[in-house]
């Protein structure tokens, strides 16, 4: 029997295996609180601060349980990275080899019919046809991840994958050597099984019935990232439909109805292509989000006019539906979107809130749930088994009651092992003066103004966290003007390449400048001097003008809560230690967080979230920046 604290300690066979392993404070005890939650069938929430090495700690009892564990993940590129690199070391390190295996959701696996199927008049398309279609006499296993030459966001992936909505099942003549069937078997037979989050959920609300079938067998979930996991199941618990997805419908049945020489069929399909253009005409022209309850009366019919088409065209298809296997499941999808539809128009009886978002080229009609913890402790107690989530970004201070009621798991066990970086030494926490209130609408210009003296500090790379996208392009602007601020280095901006490309490209400089928002808040690693500061614009509360806050907010209230202090505030909390915690992500790394609005320093409420970064120091003089800096570079 394998001792936790001898395998995490300074005989570990990690050191064998992996150059420079040092035992880290907290890793052991870590593994033993899985272990132990595992062998109790308990549930367990855990924060694990940067450095501990949360993947190992879970990973070597899991692996040791003898148990069928399934670990999820918040991305597939962390699920593939677990699976192809940490999974097999850590097997051969305890010389216990299991069966293990790595499961998708089917839109990420070649399905065979529709590729041969596929085709094309765009140049760029049918170069990407001929790729897959070269790829798909080679593959075992049809992960479109294997392909590498061909973009993520390619149009040619949605016309060779398929989803719950146009999979034939085992009407598909090429069933038999389905890519998405075979990784379930062999998922199904697995003692280990590694998952994204969007697999799990979609499994909880039984959305996919061929993997609604594997989850109960397995005796314990551990969920990696677990900080995803209340917003992301408010999408999957709610409703959402698409003009895109509808367009795509209404194409693919005319590719079935045209050869079947059926024009009413025909003529009503029209009407429905109709009704999804009047519904974007009449749509509010600016991008974002708007609650139904108070949008014009013109858009309300034209979302119950393309209800009523899709009803209609499932009364004239219905006749039919058996003479063509495609036809048949066609005609499922379309029931299954106007019950989608009339759901979200009953929005008047809807507990939750029913909205429109909306994009440049695309709209969607959403119902979503304001509180997703009660569903989600009904699914995970029926369950029965153990519950593990883990994140570096769950607790505020040592509170974690915050993330635990939104799981609906107030009563789980919980734990927290800090960060064993010496934050206290290596980073610090700078606030600046003569920056105006967030509010003030030259804000973003004087923050760029009275940080740019800052780049002369640092030799090393630069982060600017914006909280918005407007923000972003706002300092976009602002450094086109600026060019001599960044003679010598790099400036990258989100938006202007994929978001791994621009990350490896900013490691490679060393000194680059890099301008994100959204995504680069959380989940990118920068070790070494190629990251030495992060610049943040404001402290990242949600818009309280968002109609799906507004409706959180008044949620809370009618429950007898403060929507501020019980969800806005601590949301905000932990996604700035979200965006703290890219500054330092190995041992030796040091840099400086800067926090430029100023409500860290004139709200009471600031506090709060300089206490979420403790250790770290906080200054608002310059000159102990300039310090601090030429220390570590003497060091």
């Amino acid at each position: 029997m394998i001792n936790l604290e001898d395998f995490f300690g300074s005989s570990s066979p990690l050191k064998a295996m992996l150059g420079g392993y040092q035992p880290r404070q907290g890793q052991a005890k870590m593994a033993e609180e899985v272990a132990y939650a595992i062998k109790e069938n308990q549930n367990l929430v855990i924060e694990a601060g940067t450095g501990i090495g949360k993947t190992f700690a879970y990973l070597v009892p899991a692996l040791l349980s003898g148990q069928k564990i399934i670990i999820s993940t918040g991305t597939k590129t962390l699920q593939d990275q677990l699976y192809h690199r940490d999974l097999p070391l850590i097997s051969k390190a305890i010389g216990r080899p299991l069966s293990t295996a790595l499961l998708k959701g089917r839109s990420n696996y070649l399905c065979l019919n529709r590729a041969k199927l596929a085709t094309s008049n765009d140049k760029y398309i049918a170069r990407d046809l001929k790729l897959v279609n070269q790829w798909l006499h080679q593959t075992i296993v049809g992960d479109r991840s294997e392909l590498i030459d061909i973009s993520e966001t390619s149009s040619v992936w949605p016309m060779v994958t398929s989803t719950i909505d146009n999979c034939l099942g085992r009407k598909c003549p090429e069933y038999n050597d389905c890519h998405v069937v075979k990784a379930r078997k062999n998922a199904q037979e697995s003692d280990l099984v590694v998952i994204n989050h969007h697999l799990l959920l979609a499994d909880l609300t039984i959305k996919d019935e061929g993997f609604a079938k594997f989850l109960p067998s397995a005796q314990a979930m551990i969920l990696d990232e677990a900080h995803q996991i209340p917003d992301l199941a408010a999408q999957f618990f709610g409703i959402s439909i698409g003009n895109i997805e509808i367009e795509r419908l209404c194409n693919e049945l005319l590719v079935i109805i045209i050869p079947m020489n059926q024009p009413v069929v025909l003529k009503q399909i029209d009407k429905l292509k109709k009704s999804i253009n009047k519904l974007m005409i009449s749509a509010p022209k600016r991008e974002g989000r708007y609650e139904l309850i108070n949008i014009n009366k013109e858009v309300i019919n034209s979302i119950k006019a393309l209800s009523e088409n899709l009803r209609l065209l499932a009364h004239v298809i219905s006749p039919i539906a058996e003479m063509h296997d495609s036809l048949e499941k066609k005609y499922e999808i379309i029931e299954l979107y106007f019950h989608r539809l009339s759901s979200i128009l009953d929005f008047e009886l809807s507990d939750g809130l029913c909205w429109l978002d909306i994009k440049s080229r695309s709209l969607r009609l959403n119902l979503t749930p304001l509180d997703v913890g009660k569903k989600l402790r009904t699914l995970i107690t029926q369950s029965d088994k153990a519950w593990i989530f883990t994140s570096a970004t769950l607790a505020i201070g040592d509170d974690f009651s915050y993330f635990k009621d939104r799981i609906g798991l107030f009563d789980a066990m919980d734990c927290s092992f800090p960060s064993p970086y010496a934050l206290s030494e290596n980073a610090l926490i700078y606030l600046p003066s003569n920056i105006p209130e967030p509010s003030d609408t030259n804000f973003t210009e004087i923050m760029l103004e009275e940080t740019s003296p800052l780049l002369k500090l640092v030799s090393g790379g630069v982060f600017y966290l914006f909280t918005s996208h407007h923000a972003l392009n706002q300092a976009r602007n602002w450094f086109a003007s600026k060019q001599t601020l960044i003679e010598g280095r790099t400036l990258l901006i989100q938006g202007d390449s994929p978001r791994d490309e621009m990350l490896k490209e900013f490691r490679s400089h060393g000194n680059a400048i890099l301008l994100g928002t959204g995504s680069f808040w959380e989940g990118v690693d920068v070790r070494g001097e190629a990251l030495n500061m992060v610049i943040i614009d404001k402290l990242p509360f949600k818009s309280p003008a968002d109609p799906l806050m507004m409706a959180r907010l008044e949620y809370i209230k009618k429950n007898g809560g403060n929507g501020f202090i019980d969800h806005q505030l601590p949301t905000a909390v932990l996604a700035l230690k979200q965006g703290v915690g890219r500054l330092l992500r190995d041992q030796k790394d040091f840099g400086v967080v800067v926090l430029c609005d100023p409500r860290v320093k004139n709200k009471n409420y600031g506090k709060t979230f300089l206490e979420g970064l403790f250790p770290m120091q906080a200054t608002e003089l310059l000159n102990k920046v300039k310090e601090f800096l030429e220390s570590h570079k003497s060091a």
